[in-house]
């Protein structure tokens, strides 16, 4: 069968995600009902409906306070505040659905692994082996004070001590319970075989953990590993770790030069470069005819925020636009302690050199540059050829207007791309690992890092 796409649902337990200012739009709805069981359990059925693969949940820890050097315009437009926890609305959602699998965003930078691995284990047990999560660390100022530091930790520091958090995560998901360790022997009176289950004792730079795990392990044992960067560190942390990975970039050549570095990498690492996905970015405004679709682009755009999207940015890549005054003057990369990837995307990894006035301009509008505008068949094509131009295996799928842009892409896209075959019209069976991969057998590939823990002989526990 020739390649087909995969679609995540990029969302956020939020009032808004990167929508900014769309929660003046008649039709959203997400900024209400957001904390709303009822609210999950739609989309949910929604997004199984429309085949989606899984629902891609991003986080943060701060409130996006560089711009202007404050909060106030972040808290004033939602910009991914207020925010739940996404872990909680998992199994309510999965309790609907079948198929659809959850890639949790948790940050490596404040977390304890710990209890990051119960939970996930947790999350695993309860979707039947459907859960991802998705690596990251943490780069506001804000979420640094929160968790009782003056300043964030380095940007490469943190891909150093995310290396040791997945080493621990690995060791409890992978080696602390073998299989079998559960024997519901009630002749013995044993129901777990404590031969079987094993202290972990793991003594590192940054973490101490003795261990054992206190979850069995779940279909899955080690959750899908997703990751988002492409800084250096962030390419050969992904080379390292990750299954799946979400890439972003200006032009398809951009993005496909990461895909081929980062697999490239993975090689070095021994591991088989086929066995990364690799996601990117999109976003879509359709309708019937074209005409239409350019009428709900233009009303789209007329609530859009400025002052939300500059913020967003600012904590992002460390760059406060409201310090940039010469407007005529290039506007040059400089190194900060954000998001590196972020800080290149306007400057070294642009196309051509930009001014600020024209960095500003970026900000003033809802960026056209970067949505897919048109009837289903205009949006199916341009699918398509970024589909194939960039390598990519699937789209992290961005919504304007929640449900409204959702519903559309489901009831007028989804159909299109089946009828080309670049889209699946049925589920395969299995969990989420075996979904994405051929032949699979729902655990971590023995070339991964997190799988020699699983060949572990250790004391039982005393």
């Amino acid at each position: 069968m020739a390649k087909q796409i995969r679609l995540n649902a990029f969302d956020m337990t939020s009032a808004m995600h990167n929508s900014h200012g769309l929660w003046k739009h008649p039709s959203s709805k997400r900024h209400i009902q957001y904390k709303d069981l009822d609210y999950w359990v739609e989309l949910a059925k929604l997004l199984e409906r429309g085949k989606f693969d899984a629902v891609f949940f991003a986080d943060v820890l701060g409130i996006y306070d560089v711009y202007q050097d404050s909060k106030t315009p972040a808290i004033r437009d939602g910009l991914q505040v207020p925010l739940i926890d996404p872990a909680f609305v998992v199994p309510t959602m999965a309790a609907v659905t079948e198929h659809l699998s959850f890639a949790v965003t948790v940050s490596t930078t404040y977390e304890q692994p710990f209890a990051h691995a119960r939970k996930f284990s947790t999350l695993d047990h309860l979707t039947k082996g459907r859960i991802a999560w998705n690596v990251v660390t943490s780069y506001l100022p804000n979420a640094a004070r929160n968790f009782g530091l003056q300043e964030m930790i380095k940007h490469d520091e943190r891909y150093q001590l995310a290396d040791e958090f997945l080493d621990v995560s690995y060791k409890l998901w992978e080696g602390s319970w073998e299989d079998g360790a559960v024997k519901v022997d009630s002749v013995e009176e044993e129901l777990v075989d404590p031969s079987k289950v094993h202290e972990i004792n793991h003594n590192g730079h940054y973490f101490q953990v003795e261990g054992p795990h206190l979850s069995e392990p779940s279909l899955q044992r080690t959750p899908v590993i997703y990751q988002a960067g492409t800084s250096e560190r962030g390419r050969e942390f992904a080379a390292k770790h990750a299954e799946c990975v979400f890439i972003g970039g200006e032009t398809p050549e951009k993005i496909k030069f990461y895909i081929e570095d980062i697999r490239s990498r993975a090689k070095n690492h021994g591991r088989n470069p086929n066995n990364i996905k690799a996601f990117t970015f999109l976003n879509v405004v359709v309708a019937k005819t074209t005409q239409e679709a350019e009428e709900k682009f233009k009303e789209i755009a007329q609530y859009w925020s400025p002052e939300a999207a500059k913020a967003q940015f600012g904590g992002s890549s460390g760059y406060d636009l409201s310090q940039y005054k010469d407007l005529d003057s290039p506007f040059e990369y400089k190194h900060t302690e954000h998001g590196q990837s972020r800080a290149a995307s306007l400057t070294k990894d642009a196309p051509k050199k930009l001014t600020v006035r024209e960095v500003l301009g970026r900000f003033e509008t809802l960026n056209r540059d970067n949505i897919l505008v048109g009837n289903p068949i205009e949006v199916a094509d341009a699918i398509q050829f970024q589909f194939e131009e960039s390598g990519v295996d699937g789209f992290n799928l961005a919504h304007l207007v929640t449900p409204e842009s959702l519903e559309d892409f489901v009831n007028l896209v989804i159909p299109e791309l089946q009828k080309r075959g670049v889209f699946k019209k049925e589920y395969e069976q299995g969990t989420f690992r075996e979904k994405l991969f051929e032949n699979s057998t729902g655990l971590l590939t023995e070339d991964h890092p997190g799988s020699r823990h699983r060949k572990k002989t250790a004391i039982g526990v005393k």
